[in-house]
């Protein structure tokens, strides 16, 4: 097995066959992640880990994009699905889609409950304001909210200490919370 960095060297350099071994290397770590993003969406959700890893693979491009390093190649991973998990919570809330209100039984019928994607659009909003104030630190924020990773792997895909995630990480979900709060 061919190291990730090796790998996305030679995908530079125009490797016929590097982008293919490249999806294989990374596969099972993609799903992973995409399996733990998944776990914490609402029940019923049509879309599975393994199509979002498929369709984050498309939007990466395979060979036609040139990553620096394996961090690179993850923080863009976690920005498809991030995205692919955006465009899905728009079109779920979209008007023609119902606009995000659950059906009921008239004779139930009440007020209708905010759907989970509203708090996806919201984090998602909110990480583009941290963006303009600290990229690292919503890059951080990303891996851990889209990606799933944890501490140590964000940390390392960043290439920065644990404890210095833990700290970016305690800024980024306070200024985050105090940020949707005051939507």
């Amino acid at each position: 097995m061919k190291d990730i960095n090796h790998l996305l060297d030679t995908i530079h350099e125009g490797g016929p066959v590097a982008a293919d071994e490249l999806l294989v290397q990374v596969y099972s770590e993609l799903r992973r992640l995409a399996a733990a993003k998944m776990a914490r969406e609402t029940p019923g959700q049509t879309l599975q880990p393994t199509a979002l890893v498929h369709e984050a693979w498309l939007r990466l491009g395979g060979d036609s994009q040139c990553w620096e390093n394996r961090a690179h190649f993850f923080g863009a991973a976690a920005e498809a699905m991030r995205r692919i998990l955006i465009d899905r919570a728009r079109s779920k809330l979209a008007a023609r889609h119902g606009g995000g209100i659950e059906s009921a039984d008239v004779d139930e019928v009440e007020i209708a409950v905010p759907a989970k994607d509203d708090e996806l659009l919201a984090v998602h909003e909110a990480l583009d304001k941290l963006a303009t104030h600290d990229v690292r630190k919503a890059e951080l924020a990303k891996l851990r909210y889209f990606a799933g990773l944890s501490i140590e792997e964000a940390a390392d895909v960043l290439g920065i200490s644990p404890p210095t995630a833990k700290r970016w990480w305690a800024f980024a979900r306070a200024w985050l919370f105090a940020e949707i709060r005051a939507q």
